[in-house]
């Protein structure tokens, strides 16, 4: 299967709107792990397993890896889900932008040193930046549109005065991928929850295209009014959909040597919450 359909399988298998960020810091471990880098691997997969049935997707941050040597263990990672979570898709957060055959050999790492389903990217640099990451089958990409910090103002904000209607910058790039750069189907959007209304306007330029939603849980975002504004469909099919994730609060739900069973308890919560929000 493509990406989309892996996700749109997952959202209905473990009725799920809910991704689970994996951003390993050693310095909020459990106490028993705290600090020690050599067991990243081994509190991610404890969390990937608690939460295998309750995700629609896993998205593993590369820069917590990067930070402490752990590519080797980010391999791993990814295996293990491939093993333990075979039905739900991975999302690698590198958000890369570059050209040519840089831009080719980062979709080379994230697509077959890490086997990844899905990579962020940042389309900044255009379509050529974008490119070689759609000559894999079946893989997908997420552009960045309108994140949650409120530096994206500063770009994604403004108005493109050279195009018609003038429209916003995020809201040209929602348009480029549900349009012209959607060569493979397989092309989504990353947009924020702390801004239904602009997830709402993303939603409307692009009806079609998955969106990945950070911010929900500790940054701020409202699940219902996040779900209200971001997922299409019915009881039987999803024409629209997100995936919505959730790192700190789940990761850090306690600091103990229960940290994977209280995992999944702040993930159940937060997909029951989602599932909740759905339009009926």
């Amino acid at each position: 299967m493509n990406f989309t359909d892996l996700l749109q399988a997952a959202e209905h298998k473990n009725r799920s709107l809910l991704c689970v960020g994996l951003d390993p810091d050693p310095s909020r471990f459990p106490h028993h792990m705290r600090n020690d880098p050599d067991r990243i691997y081994e509190f991610c997969a404890a969390v990937v397993d608690a939460t295998a049935d309750l995700a629609i997707a896993f998205k593993p941050q590369i820069a917590y890896f990067a930070a402490h040597r752990a590519e080797d263990q980010l391999e791993r990672l990814m295996a293990h889900i491939r093993v333990a979570a075979p039905q739900v898709p991975i999302i690698l957060d590198a958000k890369r932008g570059d050209i040519g055959s840089t831009a080719e050999q980062y979709a080379k790492e994230a697509f077959e040193r890490y086997g990844a389903d899905a990579v962020t990217l940042s389309p900044f640099m255009g379509f050529d930046s974008v490119q070689p990451y759609l000559r894999y089958p079946g893989k997908g990409v997420y552009l960045l549109c309108r994140t949650s910090n409120p530096g994206g103002d500063d770009l994604q904000n403004q108005r493109l005065a050279g195009i018609d209607g003038q429209p916003l910058l995020y809201e040209h790039v929602a348009r480029l991928a549900q349009g012209p750069w959607n060569l493979t189907g397989q092309v989504g959007l990353v947009v924020g929850a702390t801004y239904p209304a602009e997830i709402a306007r993303v939603r409307e330029l692009a009806p079609t295209v998955p969106l990945l939603i950070p911010g929900v849980g500790a940054q701020g975002g409202d699940a219902e009014a996040t779900v209200q504004a971001g997922w299409r469909g019915d009881a039987q099919h999803t024409t629209g959909s997100v995936a919505i994730n959730s790192s700190r609060a789940i990761l850090y739900a306690s600091a103990e040597a229960d940290f994977a069973d209280a995992a999944r308890r702040v993930a159940e919560a937060t997909r029951l919450a989602l599932e909740a929000a759905k339009p009926h």
